[in-house]
């Protein structure tokens, strides 16, 4: 079977990464990891536990199925590089937790080394290909495979599913002759600083999580527990760690793929920013497959007539919404929402010309 394309989703031992001459830079942890799916007799249900401790770090979060919890902790420094075992992994526990928990009937039991890791094309490949870290002629990766990191942050899923849904619909726009082969180009514009902003910022928080030195063992153990409810009881604090942990923050503003046309909106939401979970139900419309045209405003400013114009030959892939009181802007805008939600052009007022050469630009149009 001959493909154009080939994408690699295939994790951190990806064949299509090596296969595809791309390198994977980076280091392994030192530390040692222990994971575990179990029972566990002392913990209030239905919430993560964490132990920040001078030794280090112990977690359990609630599974369900196949067992209650999923624990993990890290090997203390020094102790035995010897099997997993039920035995060893209560007397980590009764170090890190004083609470007096009890393991029991465990599902499965393993250790691990973690990494931080990226791909990686020499400077020379970048120069004569054109290739990117993430893209080499062909061949894109996504992922795992772009990139692996520690849990601390609990990105990783989150960063692979983006990376995906970001490439997915660009390939299959110019798989089907509908926009030109450049949009791919935008796969990596777009999402590799991401995949290096998620392998600083769990570096850096891995490294405070697991440190030996004396004062960040103690502000660990002693000033985090307590700073930390108090820090995201802040309106400021939590939204901004929340919009970082969940990656809800991420916006592609120099992306080529994002243009703000000549009048661009003083308020709301911007060409390259995810669209705004309002709640009135504007994802929800903006949902379904393809691209979706927001117009805010007075009717009058839309005829039927000059949008017909601007949308020919493209109609089939854009749902044009007309919206009352769950616009994100307060006053006329017309913005387009790419299908993986993130708004690719946005401008003010009622003249169309800029859409225009947007569209002409990124969609081609389907002539009868």
């Amino acid at each position: 079977m001959d493909a154009r394309y080939v994408v690699g989703c295939d994790g951190a031992h990806s064949t299509v990464r090596t296969q595809a001459g791309i390198g994977f830079e980076g280091h392994a942890y030192p530390q040692t990891f222990l994971l575990a799916d179990l029972e566990v007799d002392g913990l209030d249900p239905g919430a993560v536990h964490t132990y920040m401790t001078g030794p280090g770090m112990l977690f359990f979060f609630p599974l369900g199925s196949p067992a209650t919890w999923r624990m993990l902790a890290m090997r203390p420094p020094g102790a035995p590089d010897t099997e997993v075992k039920l035995g060893f992994l209560q007397r980590i526990t009764d170090v890190y937790a004083p609470d007096g928990l009890v393991l029991r009937d465990p599902v499965w039991m393993t250790d691990f080394r973690l990494h931080n890791r990226g791909a990686d094309l020499p400077q020379s490949r970048l120069r004569s290909t054109g290739g990117t870290p993430i893209r080499s002629g062909p061949f894109f990766l996504a992922g795992d495979a772009a990139h692996i990191h520690s849990p601390a942050g609990a990105q990783g899923m989150n960063t692979g599913i983006q990376d995906a849904l970001n490439l997915g619909w660009k390939l299959a726009l110019v798989c089907q002759g509908r926009a030109p082969a450049e949009l791919l180009d935008t796969y990596e514009t777009e999402r590799a600083p991401v995949g290096r902003s998620v392998l600083r910022f769990t570096d850096r928080a891995f490294t405070i999580g697991t440190s030996r030195h004396p004062l960040i063992r103690f502000a660990r153990a002693r000033l985090a527990p307590r700073l930390a409810p108090l820090a995201l009881r802040a309106t400021g604090p939590r939204g901004r760690v929340f919009r970082t942990v969940s990656e809800l923050g991420i916006h592609y503003r120099r992306s080529p793929a994002s243009t703000a046309g000549s009048r661009p909106p003083r308020k709301g939401p911007r060409a390259g920013d995810r669209l705004p979970d309002l709640p009135r139900g504007l994802q929800t419309r903006s949902a379904g497959p393809g691209w979706h045209l927001l117009l805010s405003g007075p009717p009058a400013l839309w005829p039927a007539e000059r949008l017909a114009s601007v949308l020919r030959g493209r109609a089939d892939l854009i749902t044009v919404h007309r919206l009352g009181g769950e616009s994100p802007w307060p006053d006329a805008v017309q913005g387009l929402v790419r299908p993986d939600g993130y708004l690719g052009y946005v401008a003010h007022g009622a003249d169309l010309e800029g859409l225009r050469a947007y569209l002409e630009r990124w969609l081609h149009a389907q002539h009868d």
